[in-house]
């Protein structure tokens, strides 16, 4: 009687179980070499646009791409010719019903697409990596939560690459070295939108560029016409696709201070904008959020800028140089006896007293956080020693994606929102539209 062959996910296990295969080592194959049966099979969704940098980014880890899922194969076309023997898909829910040998997903398209194909992902036992936002709404964050809690086998991790930086980690360790004393306040900001925003919806009419699936795209979202301002770059300033300027960059900008100060749920968020409109976030706003003491730290209060709103020029900060240092944004913290500013992605961070950070640098503090390659390294390291990435879904990523959410529902407003900080239950009376807004008929 003929036997069913073994599938290689099979044969990886009981490999590993018996202790009977033996990997060549990788200085014998040669240098960066890894042997086939040492990688694992990743499938990417959305290669065009950022797409491409998880593309390269999942490549140098030394992983295999097996399939590449992209509803515009004209904005596919570099991941396509990069990797001619990965099997090209349209339709995400053809590629996981098609392929029966991945190993893990990455997720990189607009923001309204990210819960239905990380939810497919996880349902059918794939280890995934999806784009910041985690999600677009607060509603669709819980389930994803819940969902990856209830799979700890599988390795999850959102695409805020500033979490597995160096800078993030020199930050932590100078905070808690007390350098600039206790952190009373941090302020944030951001040269976004660099899309339209603050507009109303165009009634010109357009056809789709003919390699573009408009039916796909649009994914879970509500019908509508295709035109040029939503894709495809624009999408994130609708909120029907994306969560604006705030959605788009707090998840790398607020990353630090999240992680550092153990924000958890803010209990009060005041939202400042430019003039609302219904379908688009706001052209500029300043979000203020305020986070009640916690174990042994105090009230802290965090303000978002976005729209070229930018901080008050510190005191001490020298009269000869720009302020703010970098055009993209950034953050300033502030503590009792110092202060400190770094980067959108915590890069650079440095100590705005110049004799202090002359000490820091000439005797750097131990390196009590380990540094990692990459985002996507760190991700496929934790598939393999199977544990769980810096910022996976049932912990860091879907906690930081729910204060942007809560933010970005406080801008929709234009007002105050007042929250459970046990619970980051909602507390104003707010439009359900803006929590967890009904899916297209057949899309979950």
């Amino acid at each position: 009687m003929s036997k069913k062959p073994m599938q290689r996910r099979d044969f990886l296990k009981a490999s590993t179980a018996a202790s009977a295969f033996t990997i060549v080592p990788r200085n014998v194959l040669g240098r960066g070499y890894r042997a086939p049966s040492d990688m694992l099979n990743v499938a990417c969704v959305g290669v065009g646009g950022m797409g491409r940098s998880d593309v390269r980014g999942v490549a140098d880890a030394g992983e295999q791409i097996v399939a590449l899922c992209d509803v515009d194969w004209a904005s596919a076309e570099d991941a396509f010719n990069s990797h001619p023997d990965a099997r090209r898909y349209k339709d995400f829910r053809e590629m996981f019903a098609t392929e029966d040998d991945i190993d893990a997903v990455t997720v990189t398209t607009p923001d309204h697409n990210h819960a239905v194909i990380t939810m497919a992902a996880l349902n059918a036992n794939k280890h995934c990596y999806t784009q910041k936002p985690l999600v677009r709404t607060l509603g669709e964050s819980r389930r994803i939560r819940e969902t990856a809690q209830s799979k700890p086998n599988l390795v999850t991790q959102m695409g805020n690459q500033g979490h597995a930086g160096d800078g993030v980690r020199k930050m932590r360790e100078w905070v808690e070295a007390n350098l600039i004393g206790t952190v009373r306040e941090v302020h944030m900001w951001t040269n976004r939108p660099i899309w339209a925003q603050g507009v109303n919806r165009p009634t010109d009419l357009h056809v789709p560029p003919h390699t573009l699936d408009w039916d796909l795209w649009l994914g879970s979202a509500q019908d509508r016409p295709y035109h040029p301002s939503y894709a495809p770059f624009s999408w994130r300033g609708w909120w029907d696709f994306g969560t604006g300027a705030l959605g788009d960059m707090a998840c790398h900008i607020m990353d630090a201070a999240f992680w550092i100060l153990d924000l958890g749920y803010p209990s009060r968020i005041e939202a400042e904008t430019s003039r609302l409109y219904r379908e688009t976030a706001p052209k500029s706003s300043r979000v203020t959020f305020y986070f009640p003491a916690k174990g042994n730290r105090p009230e802290i209060k965090v303000v978002w800028r976005d729209g070229a709103i930018v901080p008050p020029r510190p005191a001490d900060w020298p009269a000869n140089e720009t302020w703010p240092p970098w055009n993209d944004g950034g953050q300033l913290w502030v503590g009792d006896s110092g202060q400190l500013i770094a980067g959108t992605y915590g890069g650079g961070p440095k100590l705005l007293d110049e004799s202090l950070m002359a000490r820091v640098t000439d005797n750097p503090l131990e390196e009590r956080y380990a540094r990692v390659e990459s985002v996507h390294h760190e991700w496929f390291d934790g598939i393999r020693s199977g544990t769980q990435a810096g910022s996976s879904f049932a912990g860091h990523a879907s906690g930081l994606t729910d204060i942007v959410l809560l933010g970005v529902v406080a801008q929709r407003t234009g007002g105050i929102l007042d929250v459970n900080p046990d619970t980051g239950e909602i507390l104003s009376d707010v439009p359900r539209e803006f929590l967890d807004p009904a899916n297209r008929d057949g899309w979950g």
